[in-house]
């Protein structure tokens, strides 16, 4: 036990000095089967056995189809249909980049892609239309959450993959959640730009809105036909998540082959782009593997369970010390470094005082969402900034008010009331 306190209190020190986190967990690795004098010969085969599944796939190619739509231009298409249906009132451009990034996240997956594609264009947009530029910035980091939260989303496969869930279960759990930030973010950014100067379009009579929302609907149609292919595929039972991915990727491909403004030259450099980060992925996630055969191995799961049902079976005291763990966890790493080791050292834990482990998923990923836009680290609200170009002191407290009033509650939400991660699972008949 002294060894596994040691190893990640080393590697936190690693990840605060700034070495990548994939080469901390390389050294988490190879610190323990030193400590533990574990058998490479037989932690290495196992592990390259787990790594070798075929699901591994399905997050690199998300990872790409959201590169591949940023660099395409569709995104523009999504703010159309949602500023046509909500652009008219008070604070709706601030809904509809709530709206937008949720919608993007039904796409691609992960919160990086929606963030600089809507956050590029709704920005701007924003900042014209009266909008301080540091809320601007601090409403599309902290909406750029819902990328992680709809599915598909990446980090939810890897921790279905390491805690044997069934990825759509697993995608349908932070869906109730989602749609609790949605609504959540939309009023504060009524009530907060109350204080700005907006300008507010004009209304439209009910048949000239139909009209224009009709048509920026029909132009949008090739967008709108993503979510339904990659979802529609895997709920419909007619595809994997894997092979959805795969789906998505070809017809983005035929759409850009169709719309021809995309040069071979960017495409090929953002699919580089995007196998770097898919092998960085595999990497860090090789290294948890190791880890956690390990630490299976020398029973430290079981034990720190047994430890925390002896302290207490208080299911309420246990999920406050969990969270606490993963807000501290979140504010020193990415979303996805942070689901692997809570899906490596935290699921025996709530699992000991009996936690639904498709409840702990949406507690991992409202957790871990909060986690990137809080600093220190905080990734994506630092990716904000610079696509908002807007310093850190403009945007700091916006963002901290959104966090603290806005999803802090959330997370709350979802941790004691079950029901809101159940629900749609329950509908879709996985869970009775």
């Amino acid at each position: 036990m002294e060894g596994t306190i040691i190893g990640f209190a080393l590697v936190t020190l690693l990840m605060l000095i700034g070495v990548p986190v994939a080469m901390a967990f390389g050294f988490l690795a190879f610190f323990l089967a030193t400590w533990f004098h574990a058998d490479p010969s037989y932690l290495l085969p196992v592990t390259f056995v787990k790594i070798s599944s075929v699901i591994i796939l399905s997050g690199p190619l998300y990872i790409m189809l959201g590169g591949i739509i940023h660099l395409s231009g569709l995104a523009s298409k999504l703010i159309d249909v949602v500023m046509a249906v909500l652009g008219r009132f008070r604070g709706s451009l601030g809904a509809v980049t709530v709206v937008a990034l949720a919608v993007f996240g039904s796409v691609t997956g992960a919160d990086s892609a929606g963030i600089a594609c809507v956050g590029t264009i709704l920005i701007p947009k924003m900042v014209e239309g009266g909008y301080p530029r540091g809320h601007s910035t601090a409403l599309v980091a902290c909406s750029g959450v819902l990328g992680q939260l709809i599915p598909p989303s990446v980090p939810m496969i890897f921790y279905a993959l390491l805690t044997g869930q069934s990825i759509p279960m697993v995608w349908l759990a932070t869906v109730g959640p989602a749609m609790l930030i949605i609504t959540v973010y939309i009023i504060m950014n009524y009530f907060m730009s109350r204080r700005f100067p907006l300008l507010v379009p004009p209304k439209l009579a009910f048949k000239d809105q139909a009209k224009t929302a009709g048509l920026a609907l029909y132009r949008g149609i090739p967008f709108f036909m993503l979510p339904i292919i990659i979802l529609g595929g895997v709920y419909g039972g007619i595809t994997t998540p894997t092979e959805a991915a795969v789906v998505g990727v070809v017809y983005v491909f035929f759409l850009l082959a169709i719309l021809r403004n995309v040069s071979l030259k960017d495409l090929g450099r953002t699919i580089y782009k995007s196998g770097a980060t898919a092998g960085v992925i595999i990497i860090m996630l090789f290294f948890i593997l190791i880890t956690s055969r390990i630490l299976v191995v020398e029973t430290i799961p079981q034990r720190m369970a047994n430890w925390v049902v002896a302290v207490g079976r208080n299911q309420v005291i246990v999920l406050l010390m969990v969270n606490i763990i993963m807000l501290i966890m979140g504010m020193l790493m990415d979303d996805l470094s942070g689901t692997l080791l809570s899906a490596t050292m935290l699921f025996p834990i709530v699992q000991a005082v009996g936690v639904d482990p498709i409840h702990f998923a949406a507690i991992v990923g409202v957790n871990l969402g909060l986690g990137t836009v809080t600093p220190p680290c905080a990734p994506m609200l630092y990716l904000a900034g610079r696509i908002g170009n807007c310093p850190a002191k403009e945007y700091m407290k916006p963002a901290l008010i959104l966090m603290f009033v806005g999803m802090l509650p959330v997370l709350a939400i979802t941790t004691y009331w079950p029901w809101l991660s159940l629900v749609f699972p329950r509908l879709a008949g996985y869970l009775h």
